[in-house]
């Protein structure tokens, strides 16, 4: 593991382990940060998205 790119913050996400497993399945252990950044920056356009009418 190198360093993590700047203007990044660790956030601590509790996730079931069901939910754990299922991406831990998809895109293995070491890809599951960046599934979980992918998937918030996703439902954060589509939020905004929404807001905007």
């Amino acid at each position: 593991m190198g360093r993590p790119p700047l203007g990044i913050k660790p956030t601590l996400v509790r996730l079931s382990e069901e939910v754990r497993e299922r991406i831990r399945d998809l895109v293995g252990e070491q890809g599951m940060a960046a599934f979980i950044r992918e998937a918030v920056e996703r439902e954060l356009k589509r939020r905004e998205r929404k807001e905007k009418g």
